[in-house]
């Protein structure tokens, strides 16, 4: 899928930022991989559980499928380790705004309408994985430095704050979600 200038998904194999082994990281860093990792498998277990029919009910208010949903939480991933990253790095973060997001989300819902359960526990369990290992390289100090960021109206935000409020959180906030659209 073809990427905005604004929002670039990087390699979903290694980080730019970090401790380049695990010993350096920070006890703060495993908690929160762990939460985004025990997340991660929780939308799997329930995504591997649904019917088809299940699997192509409308979430409201986007419309968005259940299984169009389940590959987002992965395909977002990348990218929410990488702003995560950019504050970690003392770095603001510029150009980025919630139209980008809705626009990025409403983009990739057209491109995947027709993802299959495979495909997307596939890409739930690989970048899930690697965003865990990313954030685990990060020292207590890189996740304890705030930058300016466009996404929160320049406030300056810690990079921890970035990754519970998006990364870690992505896969319980949608899962709730999940689970009321398919038990209405």
């Amino acid at each position: 899928m073809t990427q905005t200038s604004t929002i670039q998904t990087p390699s979903t194999g290694s980080s730019s930022l970090g401790a380049s082994d695990a010993t350096a990281s920070g006890r703060r860093a495993d908690q929160l991989a762990d939460r985004l990792e025990q997340g991660a498998r929780a939308l799997a277990a329930f995504a591997a559980s649904l019917t088809d029919a299940q699997w192509k009910t409308r979430c409201m208010p986007d419309g968005r499928t259940v299984g169009v949903i389940v590959h987002h939480v992965a395909f977002v991933y990348p990218i929410e380790i990488q702003i995560a990253q950019t504050i970690a790095g003392g770095k603001p973060l510029t150009g980025l705004t919630m139209d980008d997001v809705h626009a990025l989300n409403a983009k990739h819902a057209v491109d995947n309408a027709a993802v299959t359960k495979e495909e997307a526990l596939e890409a739930l369990r690989t970048n899930s994985a690697a965003a865990a290992d990313a954030i685990r390289a990060l020292s207590d100090e890189q996740l304890a430095l705030a930058a300016p960021a466009s996404l929160y109206s320049d406030a300056p935000v810690t990079c921890q704050f970035v990754l519970e409020d998006h990364a870690v959180r992505h896969s319980y906030h949608h899962l709730a979600r999940l689970r009321r659209a398919v038990q209405s």
